[in-house]
């Protein structure tokens, strides 16, 4: 690929990512405000450094929401936010948990009614992507136009130690078999949602001694698919991996440092909870 070439898609990258959204916004997220709507308490697959928390006030941290709402309370909580004095600044609402919102019906039911309410809203997902590929036609449907997809190994033998299980197609899979899969779909789901349009970031939960070595691989094969922007988020030691050591402010910096080149970086994420609301 030419020079000329280059400069046309990272120009094109650069306006994507500079639209508005705060979590994908380089230089926005102090002005656009956001709203995550906590209505997906259901997930398909088993990560061993997560806990999903309801009725918990006191923590801050994905999977984490002080009530699931059905969508229609869902939209009234947009309703009251957009008329409260935040309501100038929130022009994103978001589904990002507690469960995976692709796992759960009434993601799409919350989502059609914002459209139908507020179609000026910016609506995005969060996914561990293992329904991406059979839901992205419901997802453009929609209008969604901000997906993250959450992959934190491209090899097999890294991913089956950090997932305990994934739940697909009403069979339960373990191991290889449960890695193959979801790295499949996952990477499949990328490629598919960045030939629709739609602005795809990767979250990737740094976990020091298993799967930092093989970020820099992971970054060329997400943007091979289409992948906008990396996010490398420090692990947050709880679950089954309570014993591990989160990865220093220092260690993050450097393997940001090495993937730049290959993805423009989030650097203000907040690992927010599945209810957040405001500004980042």
């Amino acid at each position: 690929m030419d020079s000329c070439c280059q400069d046309l898609i990272q120009e094109s990258t650069n306006t994507r990512l500079n639209q508005g959204h705060p979590c994908f916004s380089t230089g926005r997220h102090q002005k656009a405000g956001r709203i995550h709507l906590a209505v997906a308490p259901a997930c398909n697959i088993s990560c061993n450094y997560c806990v999903r928390k309801f009725d918990c006030a006191n923590e801050s941290r994905p999977g984490v929401t002080s009530k699931v709402l059905k969508p229609e309370e869902a939209l009234q909580r947009v309703i009251e936010a957009k008329q409260s004095s935040m309501g100038q600044y929130l022009n994103v609402v978001g589904i990002a948990g507690p469960g995976d919102p692709l796992a759960n019906p009434s993601t799409f039911k919350t989502l059609e009614l914002v459209k139908e309410h507020f179609p000026e809203l910016i609506l995005c997902l969060s996914t561990n992507g293992l329904l991406l590929p059979e839901k992205i036609d419901d997802l453009v449907r929609i209008g969604v136009s901000h997906l993250t997809v959450t992959i934190n190994a491209i090899d097999k033998a890294t991913a089956s130690a950090i997932y305990s299980y994934i739940r697909w197609k009403e069979h339960t899979y373990i191991g290889f078999d449960a890695a193959h899969i979801l790295l499949q779909n996952q990477l499949e789901g990328v490629k598919l949602a960045s030939q629709e349009g739609l602005t795809v970031k990767v979250n990737t939960v740094v976990i020091p001694g298993l799967n930092d070595a093989g970020i820099p691989d992971l970054a060329r094969e997400v943007k091979r698919r289409g992948a906008d922007l990396l996010n490398l988020m420090p692990l947050i030691p709880q679950a089954k991996f309570a014993h591990r050591v989160p990865p220093s402010h220092e260690q993050i910096q450097e393997l940001r440092k090495q993937v730049a080149p290959i993805l423009p970086q989030m650097t203000h994420c907040q690992q927010c909870r599945a209810d957040a609301i405001g500004l980042v």
